[in-house]
């Protein structure tokens, strides 16, 4: 974990004691550990059709997806890309490459092709798990296609159904995984720049688990009794980690949805009675808009957790008149850390009473410092500067970008994450600002370099410039400066529509965002 620290450096650690972390393990058996007690018990729940699978039915048809994808020549260190929404085929993927010890990197089905051609290649995946109506994005790519929605896939493809036919025993033998083995290949732009392939690593997944749900005391105390609501995507490290991967270990029962609809949402939380809701800022403002939330009994809820974005005051008191048996708390992360940086205490065993705009308490089994972003000294409790984290859970590092991993994990083991932000003096940490480039749009990144380098690429725009605006729905959109080339005219409508036909932005409705053109 990084050199012992010097005595002048101010380290903040969390309020509940370290515990010990089975970091040795795979991450399918540290997941999968409580198999025996728990096998048939409801493990995913699809909310499309009701089909519930157990924890031993999910252990069975990832192992056989394992040997599936051995038939298809994947092996240890292999890249497999998963472009698909919330389904239970997406964790027996994620699953099953685990069980190979292959990694997964995971990828927004709507990206637009050239985007998807962008992460396969430089991911350098071999193989494509995704839908048919997906497929015309990834049939020009040289790997092979696995379709999971058609059973006689179009010429060229394989069905899923045949990797869940295979003899689970095929896989073996596998070499033995090493837990510095990367499992997880999400893409981030990080502080900066492009989007770069985040290596995390078995050891780091493990021990971001263990810091929210295991030991006596927990960060977030859900069990096998729990029904977790699975409504953020999957592709995203917050929903793969702080709800499949964490409900998995938990031995919670897990509802998937697709996708994010209000009603049908409701719907389930009623159905299945859900108690954990992981949210993000902008269902909340839906949950505030409508009307129809009041015809639901949510009286099942008693947990929702937040993250992706901060959420104000005002929006926290909101959702607590919607849900009045719910605690409420927020959550910091970074996929370069793991993803969790810090998480609220109000759900602990013997909690920590909550404070409205924190985000809660570095995880255990971590240390954080506050540091000037000029100097580099270490800062005290309630002086703001850049946060950082060291412990096992933070990435090995980017996929073939030494130079980035360099400019992102220091010397120390220290992970800087270009916000800045302070501790006050109960140890809760709080968001202030950001020194990266990062626009955050209803939790996603997008990078103003990608929109910046898309916008120049028209004959008519010399050169152009992305900065951020705060918007209550999405949290913040980016607004284009551009300059255009010598004696050319063109109406903002005429950038807008450039941009959407080009898809390169393709986290952000182009409809509502902003393009200012300044002349030369």
């Amino acid at each position: 974990m990084g050199s012992i620290s010097p005595a002048f450096e101010h380290i903040f650690r969390s309020k509940l004691p370290d515990i010990d972390i089975p970091d040795h393990l795979p991450l399918h058996d540290y997941c999968f550990a409580k198999l025996p007690e728990i096998a048939d018990r409801p493990c995913l729940i699809d909310g499309p059709t009701g089909t519930v699978y157990s924890y031993a039915d999910v252990h069975l048809l990832s192992r056989r997806t394992a040997a599936g994808l051995r038939r298809l020549g994947v092996r240890q260190g292999d890249v497999i890309m998963i472009l698909l929404p919330n389904s239970p085929a997406f964790a027996f993927a994620f699953l099953g490459a685990s069980f190979l010890g292959a990694m997964s990197t995971t990828a927004n089905p709507f990206y637009t092709t050239p985007e998807v051609h962008k992460q396969a290649k430089a991911s350098e995946a071999r193989l494509v798990i995704t839908e048919s109506s997906h497929v015309h994005k990834v049939k020009d790519l040289a790997v092979d296609i696995v379709v999971v929605d058609d059973p006689v896939p179009a010429e060229g493809c394989r069905s899923f159904a045949d990797l869940l036919s295979a003899d689970e025993r095929e896989e073996l033998p596998v070499v033995k995984i090493n837990p510095d083995d990367a499992v997880a290949l999400p893409y981030s732009s990080g502080t900066t720049g492009l989007p770069k392939g985040v290596m995390l690593t078995h050891r780091s997944l493990v021990t971001s688990v263990a810091q929210q749900v295991d030991g006596e005391n927990p960060n977030l105390y859900f069990d096998k009794e729990d029904v977790l609501l699975c409504v953020l995507p999957l592709f995203h490290i917050y929903s793969l980690n702080s709800v499949l991967l964490c409900g998995l270990r938990a031995g919670s029962s897990i509802v998937i949805m697709r996708k994010f609809e209000l009603v049908k949402m409701m719907e389930l939380v009623e159905k299945y009675k859900v108690t954990v809701a992981p949210f993000v800022p902008p269902i909340v403002v839906e949950m505030a808009k409508s009307e129809a939330v009041d015809a639901y009994d949510l009286s099942s809820v008693r947990m929702v957790m937040s993250g992706a974005a901060p959420m104000g005051k005002e929006l926290q008191d909101t959702l607590t008149a919607k849900l009045p048996n719910a605690m409420f708390g927020q959550g910091y992360g970074m996929t370069e850390a793991g993803p969790v940086l810090s998480m609220c205490l109000a759900f602990a065993k013997e909690p920590f009473k909550y404070k409205s705009g924190s985000c809660g308490t570095v995880v255990r089994n971590a240390e954080l410092k506050i540091i000037d972003p000029v100097t580099g000294a270490s800062l005290l409790r309630n002086q703001h500067g850049e946060i950082c984290i060291r412990g096992s859970q933070i990435m090995k590092g980017y996929l073939k970008d030494p130079e980035a991993t360099e400019k992102t994990i220091d010397m120390d083991g220290w992970l800087h994450t270009g916000d800045i932000g302070y501790v006050d003096d109960d140890d809760e940490i709080y968001i202030v600002d950001r020194l990266k480039e990062l626009i955050k749009y209803k939790g996603f990144q997008v990078a103003p370099a990608e929109l910046e380098a898309l916008l120049i690429t028209h004959p008519m725009i010399a050169s152009a410039a992305v900065v951020p605006i705060n918007d209550d729905l999405c949290g913040e959109l980016p607004v284009a400066f551009v300059v255009l080339s010598d004696s050319c005219e063109i109406r903002e409508d005429e950038i807008k529509q450039y941009v959407s036909k080009q898809g390169e932005a393709c986290l952000y409705d182009p409809e509502r965002s902003d393009v200012a053109s300044d002349a030369r």
